[in-house]
């Protein structure tokens, strides 16, 4: 799935609407902000932990997408969008109390993945982390027991 720049702009305007209700406030309790995006009419819904509706948009190229891949590429398209915001500082001055994580959801508020996990201490580790990991530590045994 692929986005033009003015639908990854609205995801990313639409986040900012959602964490701008975290600036400046008392410090917040959330463990999940889930997103909820919908292929049939295109919706991207944004939620807390009591189902409190923060945002919602309509992203034009999702509306009526085919694909069973919805999910996968919409996980790819927001994970994406949150890392860049996340690298750009946006989630920085937030008052919410880390941990907290987003979440993609369906349409029944189910996970479906976590999207980006906002916490000082923890990674999450992915395919792009974990490449290449079994020959690393193929050739640290070896090493280790040449010795």
């Amino acid at each position: 799935m692929k986005l033009s720049q003015a639908s990854l702009a609205l995801i990313e305007s639409t986040i900012g609407k959602t964490i701008a209700k975290y600036h400046g406030c008392e410090q917040t309790i959330v463990t999940d902000i889930h997103l909820q995006a919908n292929a049939t009419s295109g919706e991207l819904t944004i939620f807390d932990d009591e189902d409190t509706e923060l945002a919602n948009t309509t992203i034009e190229e999702w509306t009526n997408y085919s694909e069973e891949d919805f999910y996968d590429g919409a996980e790819r398209v927001l994970t994406s969008v949150l890392n860049t915001m996340k690298t750009a500082g946006d989630f920085d001055k937030l008052t919410l109390m880390k941990p907290y994580s987003f979440v993609l959801v369906d349409d029944d508020k189910e996970s479906i993945a976590e999207l980006l996990l906002m916490d000082d201490d923890t990674l999450l580790l992915n395919d792009e982390l974990l490449k290449g990991l079994d020959e690393e530590l193929d050739a640290f045994l070896k090493e280790l027991l040449e010795k």
